[in-house]
């Protein structure tokens, strides 16, 4: 058979193979059931039916050494000599105990004292008489015995012959062609459980498998998407605070230039700490970074705001040596410090503090940012809850429940926000 045709017939094979399993798996057990019962009363009926009810005679001839023939033991000899019936039996010669030296029996007549010579002849006569007719009774029981076992020969023979035809009699039988519908109905009934039950195994590991690869990609995608929404809120950030910010130090060079050259060198040093952010942020999402490039965002970006805040701002930042190499996520950090300066400093008249705070509590880099302005959600300048509602999507993301977002009001008035992650040193940090 040419290649291409056998692979041909495979493939189609297979094929069927897993679509009656899929149909087997796709029904119930309760059906299944009733699909079996029906099989077997349909083999039944169509045992009894054309084409299937036509039979053929089948013959098997067995070697004639295989047949075990019962045969009749061969009569035994005559006992030698008279029987008991006999009217003279044996008697030992006078003087002697034994029979005669040719072995034939010794006929011994007592005669009484005085017994005439005639009468001794006449006993003897009648002996020799009788000796050769018990000669004569034993050749003929020697010739009966001789015709006996031929007999018994040829009644053998018969027998093997009569039990070899009996055989072959016994083997020729008619075959019916659905005699065996029933036996194959069950045998595929058999490998039909056999297959419901193990394909069924095989697809749930199957489908299991395909699950996990969905919400490992499900989740990465989600990943990408967040970290996407991060990337657009900073970029629609930055322009506004950059106008602000050149203006401001357009507006300095006149008036103060020493203050107007400080906010210009802050502003290079937040771009310059940033722009690499952004970046990274947008192509390789949740890639890790430490809290000490974080800070480098926050700080000149303080300084700026506390040039154009001039006294109404001041800050705080308390964050050991020890925690700059700390794994944290991108942007986080700048997300809640400009929503503290945004909708809780800023629109207060008299300003406030800003306080952040880093440290290590029960095993979580715990990192705080308090302020002391309006309070959560009091401002004429609230958002949407958009960025806080990223930070808790990706951190559920990066960290699942190990990781937690908590807002509350700051004993000083205003807010706290702390963000909690595992704690884990970036290598090579």
């Amino acid at each position: 058979m040419p290649t291409s045709r056998w692979q041909r017939i495979k493939t189609t094979s297979v094929r069927g193979f897993h679509a009656y399993a899929n149909w087997l798996v796709g029904i119930s057990w309760l059906r299944f059931a009733v699909l079996s019962l029906l099989l077997l009363i349909l083999s039944g009926v169509l045992q009894n039916l054309p084409p299937f009810s036509w039979s053929y005679t089948r013959v098997v001839h067995l070697p004639a050494e295989t047949i075990e023939v019962p045969v009749p033991p061969l009569p035994p000899l005559p006992p030698p000599g008279p029987t008991a019936s006999d009217p003279i039996g044996p008697r030992p010669a006078t003087g002697a105990s034994a029979p005669g030296s040719d072995g034939q029996p010794v006929i011994d007549i007592k005669l009484p004292p005085g017994a005439s010579e005639a009468v001794r002849e006449a006993v003897d006569e009648a002996r020799r008489t009788i000796e050769a007719a018990v000669q004569e009774a034993r050749q003929e029981a020697e010739a009966a015995r001789r015709e006996a076992q031929q007999q018994a020969k040829e009644a053998r023979r018969e027998a093997k012959r009569a039990a070899q035809e009996a055989r072959r009699q016994v083997l020729r039988e008619e075959v019916q062609l659905g005699e065996s519908l029933p036996q194959l109905a069950f045998f595929w009934i058999v490998a039909s459980l056999v297959i419901k039950i193990t394909y069924r195994k095989q697809i749930q590991a199957e489908a299991q498998a395909a699950q996990a690869v969905e919400t490992a990609e499900a989740e990465s995608l989600k990943r990408q998407v967040v970290e996407a929404r991060m990337a657009a809120m900073q970029a629609q950030v930055e322009p506004h605070f950059l106008f602000n910010t050149l203006a401001s130090i357009d507006h300095l060079i006149e008036v103060d230039p020493q203050r107007a050259s400080q906010m210009q060198k802050n502003l290079i040093a937040l771009l310059r700490a940033s722009m690499p952010t952004m970046r990274e942020t947008g192509a390789e999402g949740s890639r890790p970074r430490d809290l000490g490039r974080e800070l480098a965002v926050i700080r000149p970006y303080l300084e700026i705001l506390k040039v154009r805040m001039e006294e109404r701002l001041t800050t705080e930042i308390d964050v050991p040596d020890g925690l700059l190499s700390a794994e944290f996520p991108a942007m986080m950090v700048q997300t809640l410090v400009e929503n503290a300066i945004k909708h809780g400093l800023e629109p207060k008249p008299e300003g406030g503090k800003l306080s952040l705070k880093a440290e290590v509590v029960h095993g979580k880099l715990t990192v705080t940012v308090a302020d002391t302005g309006l309070g959560f959600g009091r401002a004429a300048t609230a958002g949407t809850g958009v960025g806080l509602a990223n930070i808790r999507e990706r951190l559920q993301l990066l960290h699942g429940p190990k990781a937690s977002l908590t807002i509350t009001e700051n004993p000083g008035g205003g807010t706290r926000v702390t963000l909690a992650v595992p704690y884990k040193p970036l290598e090579g940090a």
